[in-house]
This record gives structure tokens, C-alpha cells and sequence, in this order.
């Protein structure tokens, strides 16, 4: 397709960025017009603090391509992604930070490998520049798990410079802070991935919102996504299997304890007649949560959606 004629989005979440998203956006409107890509700026101002909002309004004045979308408080970089997503209008949607570690002179070549043929492409922050002990370890660590309870070999799923074909967008359904595991979100939706090396640098400017606590976060969205990964459709395939499990093991031990009541013993006192018992009550209740959950995803899939966030304002230079 014409570069001139495909639409490119271009989501940038920010909090408390301003002093960096004035640099940021002059980058990527440079790179954008070098290669003469045609694009809209999306800009989602997360609840800022600092002077954000008004450096925003300042360059909605002078960037004919920018639109603010402003929250009523911070909710949290996926509910800003998700409000960006459901913004945009391009065939194409790119993500990025608004701390200008994210290189934009990477952004072509995302869009090139997007034109290929693939649904989503995923940036590898080769040679990170940042903390080793708060940020690469806790990553490192967190990416390894990451792949091997889910399937999806990346190296990298913190990298916020993304290419998404908008189908895909439009298919998934971010809460929580799910941001950070799109790629497994997309698979699920069956989306072709492909993961390319791309620039990182460091921070000039503010300081990073993020600690080592994130880790903790990261593993109980594992658990969530894992599940979503799995039983997705049919919960009942997980909760009915070990619910069928406890019921057969307590059948077997409730006959066996039969057995030997009719030979004359005493059973009353047994421990394994406690743990029969307690091993019948549980498979049931595990049964009974697989069949609660098919008819919740059932909700799930049939009921309107209600949005994660709430917006005050959009700007941009033509509402003015």
C-alpha cells in the first residue's frame, strides 16, 4: 500500500512527561515526514501532576496531527492504552513511551514488517539502558516466565514500542494492567507475531514510574493471562477436570472404607473416611465453579462492554 494514502496512529501514554513529550513528538513528526508516512498523533494524558497538560495544550495549537486525550485521573498505562486504541483510526497503530527511551527512527521499519503480512510487530530492547538490579534482572526474570507459561518465545514483553494492524486492536479487550502482555493477548485472538531488535536509550528527563514491585504485579497478571491462555472458552475444561479428580478419588476411598465396614471394622475414626469426605465436598464445589464460570464467560462474550476509563476532554487542532 502507498505510505501517503495508509493512515498510521501513533498511541503515546504519558504521566508527568513534561518535559521530555515536546522532544518526543518533533522526533516522530520528523521521522513520519522523512519517510512520508501519513499519521495522526495520539497523545493520552494519564492524570499528570506536573506541567504536562499544558505543554499538551500548547502543541495541540501548533501540530495540525495531534489530538490529546486527557483522564480524569491516572488509571494506569493500560487504561490509557485502551482509550488510545479505541481513539485511533489508522490501519496501522503504533505504541510507544512518552519518556524518549522508545527510539521513533525504529517506527518505519515496524510498519515495514507490518505491510508483510504480520499482525503485530513487537519491539526487543537489544541493549537496554537502564537500571540493572530495579529494571533489566526483575525483567529478564519476568520475560522468561512469561514465555514459558504462556508459549509465546519473546525476549521482550515490557518494550512498549509496538505495531499492531488495527483488526487485532479492535479484538482485544485490555483491564487491569494487562498492557504488558498484548503479544499473549493477540495470540489468543491468533494474531502472526514477530519480534525485531530496536534502539533504546536512556532517560534525560523526569524518572521512571515503575519499581521493583512490578515484578509482584507481573506474576499475578501471569496467573490471570495463563488461565485466559487456557480456559479462556471453556473454564469448565479446568475447574471439571480436578473437580472429576477429587470426585473419583473420594468414590474410590468411600468404597474401599464401604468394604471394610461390612467385613466388621470399625472406620469411625479413620482419618482417610475425613479425607474422603473432604475430597468429595471439594470436587464437587470444583464442578460447580467450572459450570458458574461457563455461564460467566458466557456474560463475557454476549454482554455490552463498559469502558475501563473516563474521559474529561479530546483536543486537537480542529476543534478549535
Amino acid at each position: 500500500m502507498n505510505n501517503i494514502t495508509q493512515l498510521i496512529s501513533i498511541i503515546i501514554p504519558v504521566f508527568n512527561e513534561g518535559e521530555s513529550i515536546g522532544y518526543l513528538l518533533d522526533e516522530v513528526l520528523n521521522v513520519m515526514q522523512n519517510n512520508k508516512l501519513n499519521c495522526e498523533l495520539i497523545v493520552v494524558n494519564d492524570g499528570s501532576n506536573d506541567n504536562t497538560s499544558t505543554v499538551l495544550d500548547e502543541l495541540t495549537k501548533k501540530i495540525k496531527e495531534l489530538s490529546v486525550i486527557s483522564l480524569r485521573k491516572n488509571y494506569g498505562q493500560t487504561a490509557a492504552m485502551a482509550a488510545g486504541f479505541d481513539t485511533s483510526k489508522g490501519e496501522i497503530v503504533i505504541t510507544l513511551d512518552g519518556d524518549l527511551q522508545n527510539d521513533p527512527n525504529d517506527i518505519p521499519k515496524l510498519i515495514s514488517h507490518i505491510n508483510e503480512g504480520y499482525d503485530l510487530i513487537c519491539g526487543w530492547r537489544y541493549e537496554r539502558k537502564d537500571k540493572l538490579i530495579s529494571r533489566r534482572i526483575p525483567s529478564k526474570i519476568a520475560n522468561k516466565l512469561i514465555a514459558n507459561v504462556t508459549g509465546l518465545k519473546l525476549h521482550d514483553y515490557g518494550c512498549s514500542l509496538k505495531a499492531f494492524k488495527k483488526e487485532i486492536v479492535d479484538d482485544i479487550k485490555l483491564y487491569g494492567e494487562l498492557h504488558r502482555f498484548l503479544p499473549v493477548l493477540a495470540n489468543i485472538e491468533g494474531a502472526k507475531i514477530k519480534e525485531i531488535k530496536v534502539n533504546h536509550r536512556s532517560r534525560k528527563y523526569g524518572s521512571s514510574k515503575y519499581g521493583i514491585d512490578r515484578t509482584f504485579r507481573v506474576l499475578m497478571d501471569l496467573l490471570t493471562v495463563w488461565f485466559m491462555t487456557k480456559f479462556l472458552t471453556r473454564p469448565m475444561y479446568g475447574f471439571g477436570f480436578f473437580g472429576i479428580v477429587s470426585i473419583l478419588i473420594s468414590f474410590g476411598m468411600t468404597s474401599y472404607l464401604f468394604i471394610i465396614k461390612l467385613l466388621g471394622n470399625d472406620i469411625g475414626n479413620r482419618p482417610m473416611l475425613m479425607f474422603a469426605l473432604i475430597l468429595g465436598i471439594a470436587g464437587v464445589q470444583l464442578f460447580s465453579f467450572g459450570l458458574l464460570g461457563e455461564l460467566l464467560i458466557r456474560t463475557y462474550h454476549e454482554s455490552q462492554n463498559r469502558p475501563i476509563y473516563r474521559i474529561r476532554k479530546i483536543q486537537s487542532t480542529s476543534n478549535d
